[in-house]
């Protein structure tokens, strides 16, 4: 019986590679077909005769140029299109289709047979040979298994009655594997795409993904949608679908330019960059939180992710970070702009050759004098205009100026070519000449004035922000933050020596950012529907609470796990009870993903065993070995376990990752291995490229990303000696998928000390 439906199966898939390649035909014709006409149409251009002699010439001129432009622009849709098929088509013909359902739909007569794969296949209309895993039907192979299944379509809930789940691998058109299944997606097709090995670049997961990850990708009631997920539950892959999702759900009315997805750091960006090209849709807008608010501040150098993990910072500092990134501060942040309208702005003074042109007290005066009626916004809009109005009065006084005049006589022809332009060069006199001249030349001389006034540089924002700092301690209670009066003054002394020398922290560039929009009125880009902000738990309350104000129409999905915050650490835990202020609870929905697909069962369960709170972590039923944890006398005897290890892991796997807690531990260790011969790179930046092989990452930017074999380097007492880096060495220890090796020289970090010994091989 096996047999005659695999070779049922197999006969049916013979017939739909064979229409598949069919299709590349006829897509490649159409391919050469749109490009024949693309380039007739482009030498149709060179005969168009421009006929100028006339009104009605130069109409008909126009309308030929305007008709071939059309009809240029049709016939390259026609070949983009044509070439999108056709690549489409190639990634289908070496497997169509991942999984089969049979089902009826109440009020049909029949049964009915879908195959379900990367993208819709059709060989007429209307005759679907494989669905997209996006199809609403598709939803079925995801969410339920054998009986009565509800799933969501554009026209409300549908009902169908499922009597067959068939889950396939196939390779080059050949079937290797065929499960019947009456579960969501059945465990052995998960143990054969978690056996895997890694890679430098993430694949996309839908072939295999659970139906509390169907919950996320297709949910499309909230405003906000919180996946809190444990290392490896794949909260990550599931919300790269989810993007895929919504651009396929919403064709036409979203494109990927609106969806914008905040990464941990530059090098997860370009592990993750291939998911979206593979299931056939454009990447959407990737950048880290700091790219985003860098990009408005170029002059100023703000604190690297390096130099954020490795600042020591005291109770004081630490207290003071508290009350700058709580969402306190930023309705803070937001009174004391309110304040602004009555009074306290900082201006600057407009200069002309070395002096005031307009005055900051001049400025203030316009800026105050408008009524109660003007926010911030208004107000700034029309001291504007009053200041241009002001440009232009004084460019006629200026004309007369004696450095005009001396300008004017010494003009050589080129300038005199420029000044005149398109101008005819006749004049009734000599002095209307010189005026026409003048006024050109005050002109010029001005535009650095009109740039200044257009670009608000008439406002200090820094002196605003200094402004502010002082202005905190009348704004909020210290009090409740153990900040004192003399703490909080010697802090905006440090702040201002660093804003002199264009030095923000990382702290710091929310709240100046956000308080430049404030003032001058910016609301937000209102065009982004969709924003992901992955590795939510090292994100603070304040740069949440500001990206929720820089996209005011935008959905959000915040996926993390509260257990890996390492820059935020216990801070991350008010989290959740603060995203319930900002936005509506009907509208927001908290998803939990406790199932950990990465690693094997052995190294989830000694990952888990290092959090207090570990037992809401499961491991998913996929056996390995026990992880390894060598405590080596001295320094040297450490590195020689790090290459025996090493030596074995490059063997038995692709990927391997030497993780250090720092930067310079990990240039330490990258040395030692380059002294003994084995090859390795060093990850030193987030702007690096992953590459294959063997990598020696700092903990710091590993996040997010998976190994085959993982080696942590140096999980002493000294390096891992306070409880507040338990989650930094669970982050560490939970990026390994099959083999996880512990390499201490001298006393073993006591962080370890509650995992139960059965859950580890110790060898001294």
């Amino acid at each position: 019986m096996a047999d005659s439906i695999q070779d049922y199966e197999q006969q049916h898939l013979n017939e739909v590679v064979d229409k598949i390649r069919t299709a590349q035909k006829k897509a490649k014709q159409d391919i050469a077909s749109a490009k024949s006409d693309v380039d007739d149409i482009n030498s149709q251009f060179d005969d168009i005769h421009i006929n100028s002699t006339s009104y009605s010439g130069m109409m008909d001129t126009a309308m030929s140029v305007r008709q071939q432009q059309q009809m240029l622009s049709q016939r390259e849709g026609s070949w983009q299109h044509a070439n999108q098929k056709l690549q489409t088509l190639r990634k289908l013909e070496d497997t169509p289709y991942f999984a089969r359902i049979d089902f009826q739909e109440k009020g049909e007569k029949g049964p009915e047979t879908i195959y379900i794969g990367l993208a819709t296949f059709t060989d007429r209309p209307d005759h679907f040979l494989v669905y997209d895993w996006r199809a609403p039907i598709s939803s079925v192979y995801y969410d339920g298994g054998l009986g009565e299944i509800t799933y969501q379509t554009p026209d409300g809930e549908q009902s169908v009655d499922v009597t067959l789940k068939r889950q396939f691998q196939i390779k080059n058109g050949t079937i290797v594997t065929i499960y019947d299944t009456d579960e969501t997606v059945g465990d052995q097709m998960l143990l054969e795409a978690l056996g895997t090995h890694s890679d430098t670049k993430m694949k996309s997961i839908v072939t295999t993904i659970q139906q509390a990850q169907n919950q996320i990708i297709r949910n499309t009631d909230a405003d906000l949608l919180f996946v809190q997920g444990a290392a490896g539950s794949g909260k990550t892959a599931a919300v790269l679908q989810r993007v895929a999702w919504l651009l396929y759900r919403y064709r036409g009315n979203l494109n990927s330019g609106q969806v914008v997805l905040f990464s941990p750091n530059q090098l997860f960006n370009d592990y993750i960059n291939q998911v979206l090209p593979e299931l056939g849709e454009q990447n959407m807008v990737q950048m880290t939180y700091f790219q985003f608010a860098n990009r408005r501040i170029p002059s100023f150098q703000v604190q690297t992710l390096q130099e954020r993990f490795e600042s020591n910072e005291d109770v004081t500092n630490n207290n003071i970070t508290t009350m700058k990134t709580s969402l306190a501060y930023f309705h803070a942040t937001e009174r004391y702009a309110k304040h602004l309208e009555k009074s306290d702005m900082r201006f600057r003074n407009l200069m002309f050759n070395d002096k005031v042109f307009i005055s900051r007290d001049k400025i203030e005066e316009i800026y105050y004098s408008f009524n109660i009626n003007y926010h911030l916004g208004n107000r700034l809009d029309a001291t504007k205009q009053e200041l241009v109005r002001m440009l232009n009065r004084r460019i006629s006084s200026e004309m007369r100026a004696k450095w005009v005049e001396q300008q004017v006589q010494s003009l050589s022809k080129q300038d005199l070519d420029s000044l005149y332009g398109d101008h005819p060069r006749e004049f009734d006199s000599a002095d209307k000449e010189f005026k026409f001249l003048a006024r050109q030349i005050v002109i010029q001389a001005f535009r650095p004035i009109k740039k200044a006034i257009d670009h608000n540089r008439w406002i200090s924002i820094n002196s605003q922000f200094m402004h502010l700092m002082k202005t905190t301690p009348h704004l909020i209670n210290l009090d409740k933050y153990g900040i004192s009066e003399e703490e909080w003054a010697n802090h905006v002394d440090q702040t201002y020596e660093r804003l002199r020398e264009r030095h923000l922290d990382a702290s710091d560039v929310s709240v100046y950012l956000y308080l430049y929009d404030l003032i001058t009125g910016k609301r937000g880009e209102r065009d982004i529907r969709y924003v992901f902000v992955d590795e939510v738990q090292d994100y603070d309350a304040f740069q949440l609470a500001y990206l929720k104000f820089c996209f005011p129409k935008a959905r959000f999905t915040l996926l993390g796990d509260l257990n890996q915050a390492i820059f935020t650490k216990e801070n991350s835990r008010t989290l959740l009870s603060q995203l319930g202020t900002m936005f509506d609870p009907d509208k927001t929905k908290v998803v939990q993903l406790t199932k950990s697909y990465r690693s094997t069962k052995q190294i989830t369960e000694f990952t888990r065993a290092i959090l207090d709170n570990g037992e809401a972590v499961e491991p998913f039923d996929r056996n390995g070995e026990l992880p390894k944890v060598y405590v080596k006398e001295s320094g040297p005897e450490a590195i020689e376990q790090v290459i025996e290890s090493l030596k074995v892991e490059q063997k038995n796997h692709d990927a391997t990752a030497v993780i250090g807690k720092t930067l310079a531990d990990s240039e330490a260790i990258f040395e030692e291995l380059k002294a003994h011969g084995l090859k390795s790179t060093l990850i030193k930046t987030e702007n690096q490229r992953l590459v294959s092989g063997t990598l020696v990452v700092p903990s710091y930017l590993a996040k997010g990303l998976e190994f085959d074999a993982v080696i942590v380097w140096e999980a002493n007492k000294d390096q891992y000696t306070n409880d507040d880096q338990r989650q930094l060495l669970y982050t560490i220890c939970s990026r390994a998928m099959h083999s996880l090796n512990i390499i201490s020289s001298g006393e073993l970090t006591p962080l370890l000390d509650q995992v139960p010994q059965d859950k580890y091989e110790l060898i001294k």
